[in-house]
């Protein structure tokens, strides 16, 4: 069976002056010809047209892929084995660059898209980009990541803050329940424990409470989180963490 060029340009997803051009230069040309002297192309043409638009892709030269494919010493394999050793090198290299993307599109979404005076405004002098990188080495590539990333690419100054004087409102009223000598497993202690996850929920991702008790487990852990919570009040993260577990048990998590 034989395609004419029309044809073989709608399977390829190429031009027909590609094609024209490919057989000019004697890169593909036409196993056959109509009547009328038109070109037609059987399957072992589409079979060197598919090798000829991978090496392509790849950024190969059309004088070098013809070098490639008229090798006497090279066998179909030898090509397939080549492309896939070269499509996985430019499978990394893009990752990298999808990463670097995904980092600045972080950045972005954390405030950094916003003035000098703004920023200030909004973070109260912190730096938002050492959060973007943070969260990126961490959770880069899950799902919550994803989609935190989803929610806050919407927001506007005035959600991020919204959002800070939420926090703020809750870190008084913790610091108002240590003052008081209440336990993480007191009742006052777990509700605002469970007003921290369900803020998660609505600002950035679904937190779920074994979530959640990961990201308590991590305020103790890392200092730098450690130091967040403690500059609210000393201990407080240690507090929230048992807090955070106490709440979830309750709620059966």
């Amino acid at each position: 069976m034989s395609y004419s060029v029309g044809q073989v340009a709608g399977f390829a997803g190429v031009t027909v002056r590609t094609l024209h051009h490919y057989d000019e230069i004697g890169l593909l040309v036409p196993g056959g010809r109509s009547h009328a002297g038109h070109r037609r192309y059987g399957d072992t043409d589409l079979d060197r047209l598919q090798q000829i638009l991978f090496y392509r892709e790849l950024g190969f030269p059309l004088d070098e892929v013809a070098a490639l494919l008229d090798d006497p010493e090279a066998d179909p394999r030898a090509h397939l084995r080549r492309q896939h050793d070269l499509l996985t090198a430019r499978i990394g290299k893009l990752q990298k660059m999808a990463a670097a993307v995904e980092h600045a599109m972080e950045a972005r979404t954390m405030g950094i898209d916003l003035t000098p005076e703004e920023k200030f405004e909004v973070f109260g002098g912190k730096d938002p980009e050492a959060h973007a990188e943070e969260a990126e080495r961490r959770w880069g590539g899950t799902e919550a990541y994803a989609e935190s990333q989803r929610r806050a690419a919407r927001y506007t100054k005035d959600d991020w803050k919204r959002m800070q004087a939420e926090v703020a409102s809750w870190g008084e009223r913790y610091d108002a329940l240590m003052e008081a000598g209440e336990t993480p497993d007191g009742e006052r202690a777990m509700d605002l424990a469970e007003e921290h996850r369900l803020h998660i929920t609505q600002w950035f991702y679904a937190c779920s409470y074994e979530m959640h008790r990961g990201l308590g487990e991590m305020y103790v852990a890392d200092e730098r989180f450690k130091e967040f919570y403690d500059s609210m009040r000393p201990g407080l993260a240690g507090h929230l963490k048992e807090a955070i577990a106490a709440n979830a048990a309750r709620h059966g998590g």
